[in-house]
Order: C-alpha cells, then sequence, then structure tokens
C-alpha cells in the first residue's frame, strides 16, 4: 500500500511523469509553524545536479494545499504537491517489450496487467522520494530528535579513505567535512561514469535525544517499524543497527551494552542519576523499545539499475534475448541523494511512535 503509520500517517501518491506527485498527512499536531521555505535545506539535498546524479532538473517547489492556516498547521490532513516539468517521456517506449533489469517494469506490468504508468518508473521511481522528504520535514518538527545521516561509503570506497585520496587541489582551503559526496568519491564516480555503469552505497543515520520506552515488543518494535520504512526506500538492500551484522562474530561479554549513570546537575537543583547503556552496540533499542541511547543503524543502497552500458535481457515482442542500451537520464550514483530520504523516514516513524505514547 502507499500508506504507512498508525497516529502520524503518510500517503504518497502520483507517477514520476505525471501531472504531479504528493503526500498527505494525517495526524499531524497543530501549532506547527510550516512554511514553503521550510522544506528547502532538505529538498536540496536530495536535489540532483551534481557528479554522478541525473541531468534531469525540476524546480522541486512545494505547493501545501491543505492543513496550514496563517503559517500554522491546522491539525487537519496535511496536503502537499510537486508538479513535474521536466520530463522526456519518449526515452520509456523501449521498456514496454524490453524491461530493464533490475526494474520494476516487469513486476508492475504483472500485478497491474499493463495499465501501469511506466514513463520514468511510474509509481516506482525514485522521484517518489521527494514527497517523503516533505513529509520528513513536519515530522523533524514533530519528534524534535536531532536525526542526521550522511553517506559513509560509495562504490565500495569508505569515507575515511575517499577523504584520505583527496589533494590539496581538491580541498581548495574547504574543510574536508565540508564537501559535498559528489566531491568526497570523485574518482570513484567518475571511474563509474566512464564505464557507463553505476555504483552504490551506504548511509549511516543517527538520532539523538531520543527517549526511552518507545516502540513495541515483537512486530512493533523500533527495529522493524524502522526497517519497514527505510525498505520502502527505492534501491535499499540492506539495514543494520548498531553493531550490525558484527555482532554474529562477537562474543556476548564484546557485544552486550552494559548500563551506567550519569550525573546531571540543574542550577541548585539536587543531582539527578540518568541510567543509559554505556556502549551502543544495540544500536540505542532493546528489547524492540528505545533505551536512551542515539538510535544508529546503516542502510545499504544498490546501484542504479539503468545503466548505459550494454545488457543482455529477454525481448518479449520478438521472444529472443536481445542487447539493451538504456537511454534517458539516470544518476550514477543514487545513493548520493539519499540521506535526507532516509531522515524522514526515520522522523516519520518517531513521530508516529511519540503519538501512540
Amino acid at each position: 500500500m502507499d500508506s504507512f503509520g498508525r497516529k502520524f500517517r503518510v500517503s504518497i501518491f502520483g507517477e514520476s511523469h505525471g501531472e504531479a506527485i504528493g503526500v498527505v498527512l494525517d495526524g499531524v499536531q497543530p501549532g506547527i509553524p510550516l512554511c514553503v521555505d521550510d522544506f528547502t535545506a532538505d529538498i536540496l539535498r536530495r536535489k540532483s545536479g551534481p557528479k554522478g546524479t541525473t541531468p534531469r532538473i525540476e524546480a522541486d517547489v512545494p505547493e501545501l494545499l491543505s492543513g496550514v492556516y496563517n503559517g500554522f498547521t491546522t491539525g487537519a490532513p496535511l496536503a502537499i504537491i510537486f508538479r513535474n516539468r521536466n520530463t522526456k517521456s519518449g526515452d520509456y517506449k523501449l521498456f514496454n517489450d524490453i524491461p530493464r533489469p533490475g526494474h520494476a517494469d516487469y513486476t508492475a506490468s504483472i500485478k497491474w496487467m499493463d495499465f501501469n504508468d511506466p514513463r520514468g518508473g511510474g509509481h516506482f521511481s525514485g522521484r517518489l522520494t521527494l514527497p517523503i522528504v516533505a513529509a520528513g520535514v513536519v515530522a523533524k518538527k514533530m519528534c524534535v530528535c536531532g536525526i542526521t545521516a550522511r553517506l559513509i561509503e560509495v562504490g565500495g570506497v569508505s569515507r575515511e579513505d575517499a577523504l584520505e585520496s583527496l589533494t590539496e587541489a581538491d580541498l581548495n582551503g574547504v574543510e574536508p567535512d565540508s564537501l559535498p559526496p559528489s566531491a568526497i568519491w570523485k574518482d570513484v564516480i567518475g571511474e563509474a561514469i566512464k564505464e557507463r555503469d553505476s555504483i552504490g552505497g551506504v548511509v549511516e543515520c543517527v538520532t539523538t535525544s531520543v527517549p526511552a520506552g518507545l516502540g513495541e515488543p515483537f512486530f512493533d518494535s523500533v527495529e522493524s517499524l524502522l526497517a519497514h520504512a527505510i525498505f520502502s526506500i527505492p534501491g535499499v538492500r540492506g539495514i543494520e543497527f548498531g553493531d550490525g551484522f558484527r555482532a554474529a562474530k562477537m562474543k556476548g561479554s564484546e557485544h552486550n551494552d552494559p548500563f551506567d549513570t550519569v550525573d546531571s546537575r540543574h542550577g541548585d537543583m539536587n543531582l539527578h542519576l540518568s541510567v543509559h547503556p554505556s556502549r551502543n552496540g544495540a544500536g540505542g533499542v532493546n528489547g524492540g523499545i528505545t533505551n536512551g541511547n542515539p538510535i544508529v543503524f546503516r542502510v545499504a543502497f544498490k546501484p542504479t539499475s539503468s545503466i548505459s552500458k550494454p545488457q543482455k535481457t529477454f525481448n518479449f515482442a520478438t521472444g529472443q534475448m536481445a542487447e539493451l542500451e538504456i537511454p534517458g537520464r539516470h544518476d550514477a550514483c543514487f545513493a548520493l541523494r539519499t540521506p535526507p530520504v532516509v531522515e524522514a523516514m526515520t522522523a516519520i516513524v518517531l513521530a508516529d511512535l511519540m503519538k501512540r505514547i
């Protein structure tokens, strides 16, 4: 389905080359200051343009259709749309006969009996992450946590190794941490473009100021809900929390998070003791419930499926194998644009959980 959440519900709609795409948010807290400018920072982080991203450039200006009055949310359903202006639908006629490897062309045609909109991937397009980012802007205002996602690996090259390979000329007086991902991983991205191929990446997300006690055991555990939301992002291939898959190689004495106390004073008030794990191998969650530590997880994104490098695949019109060179405008590494999407999905889950308290 195209909706997620219980108390804070997010519903997306639209297709990549349709008139517009959008989102409807139900359960929005009333009285939140909200205007178009609030969406700018996260939308720009997701926007194409840098090396390795698609040449398709859209204005991506949000239109707030309902749920806002005099600059504040009303509590009624909040509807936001984005117009599609820069479309080239002719690039996609070929895929009616030859579904693209790695895409939803074939599965969508089977499920929807060929009535699906194939242009630009239709409803399966990564463009549908734009309304998710918009929903995340509102969700961040509701959950009031510090949510930060960043790329830590691209094309198998870690952030640390990529930074070490940069020269003084590459930095040009800019602090390494201030460089955009396209500049940090310029070599591996450039190689993929040269080979007419694509690469993937890994995003790490850290959420701070999370209260202990959020989540439910089993089916609505924090990890279950986050994994559900994160896997809804097109191109996700894996998620791990805290120590992640390394935990399978550790001993219990290494992976366990012993509890400790932290002293805190507020002016002349009495001493307060807060208990929390002294390490964070569990990624901030025990038994599906937040323990007060930061929620830490990593997300693996696959290489972009659309590549101009020739591929052998099946032609349904001829009934024969054929060579396919995918035309159109595509990201060499769409993972470059995913950190704000990961943040948005995280905020959506936490906003919903906090409304359940």
